[in-house]
């Protein structure tokens, strides 16, 4: 770590996220210093996770004795626990770096603190956290953006853990967060889907999981190493429109939300993956029911 970063550190908000940057910070060599949570059992906890810290079930001035303070409580708390923070003490925010850690928000939810004469910003590491398990962060994106020195320390912070700091606009941040959910949490919705409809024909989930996460990891390696539009398969690929007909037809007993999940996705894989998707488009909903929505 460089020198202008220091190796004090608060955590507001130690859930799954807060614990884990705490417990690689901690081994990183950081003094870990106040660590809130919304109960003494759970900050508790976090310390022992961690394996530093002092546990704190309120907003404490001992939280302001870090030079970083990262927020990592959830994106609708973050202006209330900002304005808090800002009346525990006016005079010592000055040259303080607040991050938060929401993937949607910029530091504009930290204004209250900026008055105070703080560096704000933000880091959110593109990464899911279980909290079952320690998440894998080298070569993972970190999105920064904030003030200078603030996005400076988000930067830095980015690389100890093995991440790659990437300068987000903030006004474009939310952009950046659609991508990763569309990725990790309807992902996540995706291969549940399809690991019911396995179930639905007697498969155990033993078995459906067998199936369906080898295919995954395969298509994800072939997406890596070949591209979109080499890694593509399946039978809109291969202009099958009868397969596309059973397939919507074999649905119907499936709940309402995957039948449009399916067509959904058929016209987006047909958007961004078809050489020649007004064709596909229209074939698409010949067969599959013209979309709500004019393809244009």
């Amino acid at each position: 770590m460089s020198r202008s970063v220091s190796h004090s550190l608060s955590i507001v908000g130690a859930g799954r996220l807060g614990r884990a940057l705490g417990k690689r910070l901690h081994r990183l060599g950081w003094r870990i210093n106040a660590v809130v949570t919304r109960s003494a059992n759970t900050s508790r906890r976090a310390v022992r996770f961690i394996g530093a810290g002092n546990p704190a079930a309120s907003l404490t001035r001992e939280i302001i004795e870090a030079d970083v303070i990262l927020l990592t409580v959830p994106d609708g708390a973050l202006a209330s626990v900002a304005r808090a923070l800002a009346q525990l003490d006016a005079r010592k925010w000055r040259g303080k770096v607040i991050l938060h850690t929401s993937g949607a928000l910029d530091r504009k939810v930290l204004r209250p603190l900026a008055q105070r004469g703080a560096s704000t910003g933000s880091l959110h590491p593109m990464q899911t956290f279980s909290g079952r398990s320690d998440p894998k962060l080298d070569g993972v994106i970190f999105g920064v953006e904030g003030e200078s020195r603030a996005r400076k320390a988000a930067a830095e912070i980015a690389r100890s853990l093995g991440g790659i700091p990437v300068a987000v606009d903030g006004n474009k941040k939310i952009s950046y967060h659609t991508a990763a959910v569309l990725v990790a949490g309807l992902g996540l919705a995706l291969i549940e889907g399809a690991t019911q409809v396995l179930l639905s024909i007697g498969f155990t989930r033993r078995k459906a999981l067998q199936a369906l996460l080898p295919l995954m990891r395969e298509m994800l390696r072939n997406f890596e190493q070949h591209g979109p539009h080499a890694a593509w398969t399946g039978p809109i690929s291969r202009a099958d429109y009868g397969t596309i007909a059973l397939h919507a037809a074999s649905l119907r007993s499936q709940p309402a939300e995957l039948q449009e999940a399916y067509r959904g996705l058929a016209r987006l894989s047909a958007r961004v993956l078809s050489k020649n998707h007004p064709v596909t488009l229209r074939e698409l909903n010949r067969v599959l029911g013209k979309s709500r929505r004019k393809s244009k």
